[in-house]
């Protein structure tokens, strides 16, 4: 049996409307052992935060997974029904997402959103799940939890209802925790404080997680292994050093230098001409082909395959030899 905890596999997930359909992940493959933090990279719009979803059942309407496995501990997630994926998600697979206030219903207490979820898969009374959920305000930095737990949503700050977040993402002890840019609305220090959270509970619950972020800087401070997405493809994967010290694939190196480094050379940074293709625009060949420096008549004919160029590494790109 594998030892991952989840293993997605050929994921190709649509949106659907009348008139068209548009793959928005297309033929996406990694694996994720246990306690491993794999960090999951690239511009917006190249179909990360789609990744997400399509694991954890939340598609929006149009949305849908046509193609593919998602395994999670050995489990088909897309074979399950609404109520088997519910007593799933929540419990053994949790999510936070960027903006807790789009997640937190802003007339419930605190408290009444924080036990929801503990009272139905723990199977708890009132009592005890208000004491779990107070043992879980006081582990995310909250002195006084039962006084948060009276809190409505809007009383709190950014950083805060970030913590409640990952307190009720917590409270089940789940096996792998997805984060989709959980501090891009934070200020640095509370960023700094999250992060430093976050990996106090991966670290005490051996816990997984799959960190979703733009941000290099945090995948540097986070990431055991990272997966650079482009345009609903995955185009490299490889180990966080082999990321920072040989990256190989030309949008990965693009955007290494075209973020901010404290240390070294202050010049200019080096942006990425173009933007990311939208769904259903991608062309014949690679999708990075119209921005990138080493393209050529080659690029446009066929879509490279995703090969392992060195042991653990991957990349999609036919200018390089295995």
């Amino acid at each position: 049996m594998s030892d991952a905890v989840l293993e997605v596999k050929g994921l190709r997930t649509v949106l659907k409307d009348k008139k068209r359909e548009l793959a928005v992940v297309d033929g996406v493959d990694f694996r994720i052992g246990k306690k491993e933090i794999v960090a999951l990279v690239g511009e917006s719009g190249c179909g990360k935060s789609m990744t997400s979803l399509s694991i954890m059942g939340l598609l929006p309407r149009i949305g849908t997974v046509d193609h593919g496995e998602i395994r999670f501990q050995g489990e088909n997630l897309l074979e399950l029904n609404r109520r088997d994926m519910a007593k799933v998600r929540g419990n053994r697979l949790s999510m936070i997402f960027q903006e807790p206030m789009t997640s937190l219903n802003p007339v419930l207490t605190i408290g009444k959103q924080l036990t929801e979820g503990i009272r139905r898969h723990l199977r708890a009374g009132q009592k005890e799940a208000d004491e779990v959920a107070d043992l879980w305000l006081k582990k995310v930095g909250f002195p006084e939890p039962t006084r948060i737990r009276k809190e409505y949503a809007h009383r709190l700050s950014g950083g805060m209802r970030q913590r409640v977040m990952l307190a009720m993402a917590m409270a089940c002890r789940p096996d792998l925790l997805i984060a989709d840019e959980p501090t891009t609305a934070l200020d640095v220090t509370i960023q700094a404080q999250v992060l430093d959270l976050m990996r106090g509970l991966q670290s005490d619950n051996d816990m997984s997680i799959l960190f979703i972020t733009h941000d290099l800087g945090v995948v540097a401070e986070m990431a055991n292994r990272v997966i650079v997405m482009y345009a609903g493809q995955i185009v490299e994967q490889c180990d966080v050093r082999t990321l920072f010290q040989a990256p190989l694939h030309p949008y990965t190196i693009g955007l290494l230098h075209s973020t901010p480094k404290l240390k070294g050379s202050s010049g200019p940074l080096v942006p990425i001409p173009g933007t990311v293709p939208p769904a259903g625009r991608f062309g014949k060949g690679c999708r990075f082909a119209d921005r990138c420096r080493l393209a050529s008549q080659e690029c446009s004919a066929a879509v490279p395959e995703l090969r392992e160029i060195a042991k653990g590494h991957l990349v999609r790109c036919s200018k390089l030899q295995a």
